[in-house]
């Protein structure tokens, strides 16, 4: 661990050395005032003291350095490798600054909605305790809505909000905001929408009093200018995992470095680039600055054994790196997707007007460490000849009947003008859907074509062939695809060129109008199992994190796809999977490929879709004899 105080200067009001000095000079007896006053700068200087009184937690000194460093600050950085107890810090946090400062008014805002709650619920399982009955004492209340939950003490209160709802959160004042995720939160919305929230101060009229009573004083010889009263400034703590050196985070990391340390502040000018008083921190911490006990020392080495070792630098190392190691870039991938507040956006429900395909990856074990049941849904633009991934699908553990449920709620609330599928399963799961009570229920038979697509030279007879068969009105639109050695190599050079070139799109997050739009959708959604984590919700509540979850799985395809490699054999063959090491993980969490194959298969099929658009009867013939001399 390094330590570098920079060029900021040093707040004694917060110093606990300070204080001990001031405690020490105190002799007989003091005024109740006085008391309460020193009590509770004893109380904020010493976070482990505090926490172990009023919640009864015993905090290691990382977590109180964090804790003590979210106070301090008025713009503060985390970035914390896997397993720093970020949101457990970070509940601490909250509940104390309840507790210390009246009035205190917290936004607590992540990516999805879901991720914001996971602080209250920590609050909630610290508040649940018996070693914190001082804490309950206090008067907390935790109420949670449908898109607010809300901690209340007194005058002082936190609130988790969804991020999407960008014109809701924009009727929000807060004067400390935390984000948790940041790597989640798109840079339009941080600029434009939480940054605001800290443009209205705390007390301003009460602040405009004491600065003329002061100027008063100043004027008179009574007092001078610098022993004006230094009011708090609004606080912005940013947690997250590190990112890659391209995306928007490593760029703000850099700007709070940069102003930590003084630079492009020339000496003896007015520190304009500084532009205001604030006092930046960043505490950048790896799996080796906790103590050994807070890791389970197993999963280190299992995760050392089957990460690269770019992945565990940035999972576990807490660094930020240049760019993924696979056969696609995740750069790339991100100069596909959508910025936020831009169309096409992630759907629950397609519009009537469109077209879509279906592609999918079938697994149904039983057990929540198997392969995922991966499906995704393109939307088509004819014109520009490309699609866009806008609803996506992954999750093991669940039932078949639970699959077909999901497939065919895709196919009755989207505009399904294609299907593509996985041979191997696939004809399982097409006949399983068409021969089930709830297919037949809603009439739906999904036809298979019997195609080839498989050989070049043969491509536009096998596309006049598909075009024949094809029927949307009556559902025969779907491929089940044999993975061949061949088709496994061109399907992936065709992804690699499509992202490239920008052929493929990944959608945006749902935010303001789209996302009300989308949160009115009548669906199923009670029915339909989409996590094996949400239970007890209301329908409201889950609408939201339905919503959310769309881009969580569409950012897990593109990981992914990041983490895919290609090796060549003797013989010339080429094979697409994951690493070796990724490939021994085990359990829930483990590195999966099947969304990727999910996605792999919708481009191809989106190639044939098009090249059966644009087939003609007549085959163009090129000439490919070329002269030669002897």
């Amino acid at each position: 661990m390094a330590w570098n105080k920079g060029e900021q200067g040093y707040r004694l009001d917060h110093s606990a050395s300070e204080l001990n000095e001031q405690l020490k000079a105190l002799e007989g007896g003091i005024k109740e005032e006085d008391a309460r006053y020193y009590l509770y700068k004893f109380l904020r200087n010493n976070i482990s003291f505090t926490s172990e009184m009023f919640l009864g937690v015993r905090l290691f000194p990382f977590q109180a350095m964090a804790i003590k460093g979210m106070m301090v600050s008025d713009y503060s950085m985390f970035v914390f490798s896997r397993g720093m107890s970020k949101t457990f810090s970070t509940a601490i946090y909250v509940l104390l600054e309840c507790l210390l400062n009246p009035k205190a008014n917290i936004g607590v805002i992540a990516g999805s909605f879901r991720q914001s709650k996971q602080i209250f619920q920590k609050m909630e399982d610290i508040l649940s305790k018996p070693e914190a009955s001082l804490l309950k004492e206090c008067g907390f209340k935790i109420q949670k809505g449908t898109d607010q939950w809300t901690l209340t003490l007194g005058s002082s209160r936190a609130i988790a909000l969804p991020l999407a709802n960008g014109e809701r959160l924009r009727g929000f004042r807060f004067n400390r905001i935390v984000l948790d995720e940041f790597l989640t939160i798109p840079e339009k919305i941080f600029n434009e929408v939480i940054i605001p929230f800290l443009g209205v101060v705390e007390n301003p009229i009460e602040r405009e009093e004491l600065y003329n009573l002061e100027s008063k004083l100043i004027d008179k010889g009574e007092m001078k200018e610098s022993d004006r009263y230094i009011w708090p400034n609004n606080k912005l703590i940013i947690l997250s995992s590190p990112s890659f050196k391209f995306e928007y985070m490593y760029k703000l990391y850099k700007k709070y470095e940069d102003l930590i340390n003084g630079l492009g502040v020339k000496e003896g000018d007015d520190e304009d680039d500084f532009k205001d008083d604030a006092y930046r921190l960043i505490m950048q911490l790896s799996y080796d600055c906790a103590p050994s006990r807070l890791y389970d020392q197993n999963l280190l080495k299992q995760a050392k054994a089957t990460m690269s070792e770019m992945q565990f630098k940035r999972e576990f190392g807490a660094q930020f790196i240049d760019e993924s190691d696979g056969y696609f870039r995740l750069s790339k991938m991100a100069a596909c997707t959508i910025p936020d507040g831009e169309m096409p956006a992630v759907e629950i429900v397609g519009n009537p007007s469109d077209e879509y395909i279906l592609s999918f990856d079938p697994n149904w074990a039983g057990n929540t460490s198997a392969d995922h049941f991966a499906m995704h849904v393109f939307k088509i633009n004819r014109d520009s000849q490309k699609v866009c991934l806008v609803h996506s699908y992954a999750i093991a553990g669940v039932s078949l009947k639970q699959h077909m449920e999901y497939f065919l709620y895709l196919i009755k609330y989207f505009n399904i003008v294609g299907i593509c599928g996985d041979y191997n399963g696939g004809v399982q799961f097409i006949n399983s859907c068409n021969e089930s009570s709830i297919f037949k229920n809603e009439k739906i038979k999904i036809g298979v074509i019997d195609v080839d697509l498989e050989k070049p030279e043969n491509w536009h007879s096998d596309i006049m062939s598909f075009k024949s068969q094809y029927n949307v009105k009556s559902k025969n639109y779907c491929i089940l695809r044999k993975p061949t050695v061949n088709w496994n190599r061109n399907a992936n050079e065709m992804l690699q060129a499509a992202i490239d070139h920008k052929r493929i799109l990944f959608a945006s997050r749902a935010v303001d109008t789209h996302f009300d739009e989308q949160r009115k959708k009548n669906i199923p959604i009670d029915k339909i199992k989409w996590d094996m984590k949400m239970l007890g919700s209301s329908k409201g509540a889950l609408m939201i994190d339905f919503i959310d979850h769309q881009k969580s799985i569409i950012e897990l395809t593109k990981s992914e796809c990041a983490n895919i490699e290609v090796v060549a054999n003797p013989q010339g063959s080429q094979s697409f999977n994951l690493p070796q090491n990724l490939r021994r993980q085990k359990g829930p969490n483990r590195a999966r490929k099947d969304s990727y194959s999910a996605l792999l298969l919708g481009n191809w099929y989106a190639k044939v879709f098009f090249d059966s658009e644009n087939a003609t009867t007549e085959r163009k013939v090129e000439n490919t004899f070329v002269p030669f001399a002897i």
